[in-house]
């Protein structure tokens, strides 16, 4: 993994005065999008059990529901709904997310304000924005490790789960430069994470890319990225929902 990592670090290092000035015109050129409303909620399914599954939803801009006005129709509430209809279980589900937060914000101002004493499932999305801040594999590796590990000692009977990585080489936003370096560093901290999560119970990690064309083909419309992204960069209502699904089958698979 470091031999990759350097090898990138060395096909990077003509391209990082470009990816300053190109980073600089995309964060003038996108919108100003507000974290999605409504944090917390309740599902109940059409046939229930009367069991209650509680669900946590951590991490970045994408958990925190940017580019949706409320979570409801986001990624965290279909997800929710999702689970409870293939369970037939009421889900309570709850987000703690931020955007622009790293793997390290999560834990120093995330994870200590989480205050649930109980919890079924985890789902945990980030990896963007340890991209952008040119993150190390290893370094991205020990905050890994230590979010789980204060999660299982928190909630020990919990099923992890890490959703698929950024697919920041698809950004319409992002320049040459941007897919290059961004979008392959991501994919090598998604290949650290995959190893990582090996060495722990009960966690698992969804290890394929988002996969767009896919979707296009399954719901039978032309791949046009507005459809998929509400400014360039953050998922579109449509994303969120059609990313969820897939979450919720992964999950109980």
């Amino acid at each position: 993994m470091r031999l990759k990592y350097l090898s990138l670090t060395i096909l990077s290092l003509p391209l990082l005065p470009i990816l300053y000035f190109d980073a600089k015109r995309v964060r003038r050129k996108i919108p100003q999008l507000l974290e999605a409303s409504d944090t917390e909620g309740f599902y109940k399914p059409t046939v229930s059990l009367q069991k209650t599954l509680k669900l946590l939803t951590i991490g970045e801009s994408t958990i925190a529901g940017v580019g949706v006005r409320s979570h409801e129709t986001g990624f965290s509430g279909t997800l929710a709904k999702e689970l409870s209809e293939k369970t037939s279980k009421n889900v309570e589900w709850k987000v703690y997310a931020k955007s622009g937060y790293t793997s390290k914000d999560i834990i120093e101002k995330i994870l200590p304000t989480i205050n649930e004493k109980e919890a079924d499932i985890i789902v945990l999305g980030m990896g963007a924005n340890d991209a952008f801040t040119l993150n190390t594999p290893w370094k991205w590796r020990n905050n890994i490790i230590e979010i789980i590990i204060h999660l299982q000692n928190k909630y020990p009977q919990a099923q992890i789960y890490f959703t698929s990585m950024p697919p920041i080489k698809k950004f319409p936003a992002f320049s040459f430069s941007m897919h290059f370096v961004l979008g392959n560093l991501v994919e090598i901290l998604g290949q650290e994470l995959a190893r990582t999560v090996q060495s722990f119970e009960n966690v698992s990690y969804h290890n394929k890319p988002i996969d767009i064309e896919k979707w296009c083909r399954n719901l039978g419309i032309e791949p046009k990225p507005e459809l998929f992204f509400s400014d360039g960069v953050h998922p579109s209502e449509m994303t969120y929902q059609i990313w969820a699904k897939e979450t919720a089958l992964d999950i109980l698979a």
